[in-house]
């Protein structure tokens, strides 16, 4: 049976089922990307320069690269332009000290993913890196650290 452009209307306007949205203040950088753009979020991930340079020769090879065309695959052009390529949680300029000081609504969101965080610390004896949208948001730290066999 073929959908028909009614079909195709009323998934789009269907509520998303599959998932679900956490509502927290981000720092986002506006849509696009350039060369601003890039030196931007490098400087926000407080990264050396090196990493920088490599983020710049990556773009620049990147802006010279057809779009591969896939076999009976067909899909509307990518506006890269209207992305967003850097989001991440707001919070004070110290970060958080403890988990009581991080924002409740990003406590929850991990609750629904189920990944209680200070379960899997405490059980696993690992460090335990929770990245929300392109940053690290909580990383324990040891002081030493042993290879297990």
């Amino acid at each position: 049976m073929a959908s028909t452009s009614s079909d195709v209307t009323e998934l789009l306007n269907r509520r998303y089922d599959a998932g679900f949205y956490t509502d927290i203040e981000q720092d986002r950088a506006p849509p696009g990307l350039n060369e601003d753009i890039i030196r931007l979020i490098s400087h926000k991930k407080e990264e050396p320069a090196w990493m920088l340079e490599w983020r710049l020769r990556a773009w620049e090879r990147w802006q010279k690269m057809p779009e591969p065309r896939w076999a009976h695959v067909h899909y509307p052009p990518i506006d890269y332009q209207a992305l967003s390529y850097y989001a991440a949680p707001k919070s004070s300029k110290d970060g958080p000290k403890s988990l009581e000081d991080v924002d409740p609504k990003l406590l929850e969101t991990y609750k629904k993913l189920g990944i209680p965080l200070e379960e899997q610390m405490m059980l696993a004896g690992v460090a335990v890196d929770a990245v929300f949208d392109s940053v690290s948001v909580h990383t324990p730290s040891r002081r030493s650290w042993r290879l297990r066999a």
